[in-house]
């Protein structure tokens, strides 16, 4: 049995899987994907309900949540009331690469009047500290 978390296992995923410049995900990045499509006329989360799920996310290396560290670039709600969303890392080589994106997916995907979530981790912008929040650059003395 490997060392990976289960979600991963079953999706047969790799730290190779999140790395930039893989040719097999070239333009895509890796996709986490949970939730299920809402029905017709159903009521929509709000961004500020949206936001709070993913200000639960903190990476587990540094006291922020993934929100204030400045690392979701793009949270779009669809016409069907789906989300698209994607985020960077604070470095490629980040020991819970794998995970980040899932974890942000399932967070969201508990919010009622939230779809299908798609979380893809991109590279560029390349990420840099002064996208952190004035707040986390406050818990993290910058």
């Amino acid at each position: 049995m490997s060392g990976l978390p289960p979600h991963l296992q079953e999706d047969g995923l790799t730290l190779a899987d999140f790395m930039p410049g893989d040719e097999r995900k070239r333009g895509e990045g890796f996709r986490a994907i949970r939730g299920e499509a809402l029905p017709a006329g159903a009521e929509w989360a709000s961004q500020i309900q949206l936001i709070a799920a993913i200000q639960t996310v903190h990476d587990p290396e540094i006291p922020v949540n993934l929100w204030d560290l400045g690392l979701l670039y793009r949270l779009e709600q669809l016409t069907n009331g789906d989300l698209e969303v994607e985020m960077t890392l604070t470095a490629p080589g980040c020991p819970v690469a794998g995970e980040m994106p899932v974890m942000v997916a399932e967070a969201l995907a508990k919010v009622p009047g939230t779809g299908i979530v798609t979380v893809s981790l991109v590279w560029e912008p390349a990420w840099h500290k002064g996208l952190m929040s004035e707040d986390a650059r406050m818990l993290l003395d910058l």
